[in-house]
């Protein structure tokens, strides 16, 4: 796990987080106190959003190169997959909700050897905070989306938003390497 769980250097999270952030700094130095306040709420919402996009894109494109990797780039087996498996699919790989919150559901997808290996690993704290960061962030997504993104009133800042991101970003990589592991 060493190596494999820290994340890489930037993302373009961390350029759109930085970005905004200037911006911020930038209204809140030209005293435009309540335009800065408008640009936070705004910033903690989109970046919500993009780290659960992001998270979900990394997460599919693993599970479609372990399907190449696996049956020897058969296109028929790697189309089904893609099609049946993981289009419009993600929602269902991981139990979101508060209080329920699981990763076990995503691991027994591939099997009871897999399931059971990850079991074990999630045991280490520094993943299981992983993990656990993760999803939240996967249920925050959920409840802005569904409960109408203008008006929810979503209670993190940017800078916790982050911050869950930072750590749950070495769940998604402990997920790559886990589907398709370097040789």
């Amino acid at each position: 796990m060493g190596e494999a769980m820290h994340a890489e250097v930037t993302t373009f999270i961390d350029a759109l987080f930085s970005e905004q952030k200037e911006l911020i700094d930038f209204l809140q130095q030209q005293g435009e106190l309540s335009y800065s306040q408008s640009v936070e709420v705004f910033l903690s919402k989109t970046l919500l959003l993009s780290c659960a996009s992001y998270f979900e894109s990394r997460i599919t494109n693993a599970i479609s190169d372990y399907a190449k990797r696996v049956s020897n780039e058969d296109e028929a087996l790697t189309s089904l997959v893609r099609t049946k498996a993981i289009e419009r699919q993600y929602h269902t790989y991981f139990q979101w909700r508060e209080g329920n919150r699981s990763a076990n559901p995503f691991f027994a997808m591939f099997g009871s050897a897999l399931k059971d290996s990850a079991k074990q690993e999630l045991k280490n704290t520094e993943l299981l905070q992983a993990s656990a960061a993760f999803l939240e962030l996967g249920d925050l997504r959920n409840l802005l989306v569904h409960e109408n993104f203008a008006s929810y009133p979503l209670e993190k800042t940017a800078d916790e938003i982050y911050q869950l991101y930072s750590v749950a970003l070495k769940f998604v990589i402990y997920i790559e390497n886990k589907l398709n592991p370097m040789q």
